[in-house]
């Protein structure tokens, strides 16, 4: 497709893509920016510079480990969710292989059809070791179901991915009740069946707790709640199997090398910290933010549907997944872009594909209409302003098209 020539005007724009990242809040900077100047020491260090990085690094790593129920030692740093995932899915793999032989560990993997691609392309670079890939797909609401995960879950499986918030639709999935499934099966090795859910939609929107959902790993980012890019988290339930995929120094007690990032780390605590504070009443508040751009969509033109239901229990509150009957989301995002919008078409991580969205088509959508997908992803600073500007932007755009 081509490209017409376009004039963005930088001031005054609305950003509704806060699903693709967020920006930093000040008190998060303020916090960093300590360990970005005068208190730069690397955190393995022995002198006093590292043990003021190394103090400021596990002050973080608790503080973050609390608010998920997990131990501190149960907490890796990453680089973001996308390499959470990857380390997740490949270093338990190694390890179950390593531990119990490529008999008893099984030969399987099995996550659901609308995953991140941060999970599912390194189970399908898994194959070539000779590992099968099973995907479960959701039901037309856009959840997956129990007994349709446990109809694909074998005594040969090792590990089950479902992500706890899916990214493009907002559906929360049941992922206490997937991990019992997944944990009930029988199978050649002692671990069991393992369960890991990508939460990097979840962390600081709606209630997340590894003991309480009981999932043996999940990956986290900081950059989807106003915290910096380039930081991350890997949750390991103590004594599950894991292999480290970055090698070198040691850092992360052995299960990631390289000098950690501790002004990153910082900022991931104090985001999160910020955000739990406000979670209840900003979930309310983007929730009926939410439900007014969802009805005045509908009533506007009769060419937008939602993706899927809005369920209130069951839905991150600040996403709208919507599609327009014959368009391409390419040429809507970019006229609202002319407007002064900032919006998705679905993944920010698959901008630049024509292909429409696996998420979509996963839950029975057709690709015509896949095509014309629409995600708005609100913030605590959106206003009922912008979802009326937005929504009379929108109007103008399919009334000249």
């Amino acid at each position: 497709m081509t490209i017409p020539e376009r004039t963005v005007q930088p001031d005054m724009r609305i950003y509704l893509d806060n699903a693709a990242t967020t920006p930093m809040l000040p008190e998060v900077f303020e916090v960093m920016e300590p360990y970005l100047t005068g208190r730069y020491g690397n955190a393995s260090a022995l002198y006093r510079e590292g043990v003021i990085a190394r103090q400021a690094l596990e002050a973080a790593r608790e503080s973050i480990a609390a608010t998920i129920g997990a131990s501190p030692t149960e907490l890796v740093f990453t680089s973001g969710g996308t390499e959470a995932d990857n380390a997740a899915i490949k270093g338990i793999v190694a390890a179950m292989r390593q531990r119990y032989g490529k008999m008893k560990a099984g030969n399987q993997l099995v996550c659901s059809a609308f995953e991140h691609h941060a999970v599912l392309e390194p189970m399908q670079a898994l194959k070539q070791d000779g590992i099968s890939v099973s995907q479960v797909k959701p039901q037309r609401d856009g959840f997956i179901a129990a007994e349709d995960l446990q109809s694909v879950i074998t005594e040969q499986t090792m590990l089950v991915s479902v992500m706890a918030v899916q990214n493009e639709i907002g559906t929360v999935q049941p992922i206490r009740e997937l991990a019992e499934v997944t944990h009930s099966v029988s199978t050649s090795n002692p671990t069991g069946v393992l369960f890991h859910t990508d939460a990097v939609q979840a962390l600081g929107k709606i209630a997340f707790d590894v003991r309480e959902l009981a999932v043996d790993t999940a990956s986290f980012s900081a950059h989807k709640i106003g915290g910096p890019k380039g930081i991350g988290a890997l949750f390991l339930r103590r004594q599950t199997p894991f292999l480290a995929q970055m090698r070198g120094g040691g850092q992360e007690a052995g299960r990631r090398s390289g000098t950690q990032n501790v002004a990153g780390a910082v900022g991931f605590a104090k985001a999160l910290e910020m955000a739990l504070a406000h979670q209840q009443q900003d979930a309310a508040r983007q929730r009926r933010l939410r439900d007014l751009l969802a009805s005045e969509l509908l009533a506007m033109d009769s060419r937008i549907s939602l993706c899927v239901p809005i369920d209130s229990q069951h839905h991150l509150p600040g996403l709208l997944s919507v599609t327009v009957q014959g368009y391409e989301s390419e040429t809507l995002i970019m006229h609202l872009d002319d407007a002064g919008f900032a919006v998705s078409g679905g993944s920010a991580c698959s901008t630049g594909s024509l292909q429409p969205s696996h998420v979509l088509t996963s839950i029975g959508m057709s690709k015509s209409m896949a095509y014309g997908a629409l995600r708005f992803s609100l913030s605590p600073a959106t206003t009922e302003a912008d979802i009326r500007a937005l929504t009379a932007a929108l109007a103008r755009i399919l009334q000249h098209g």
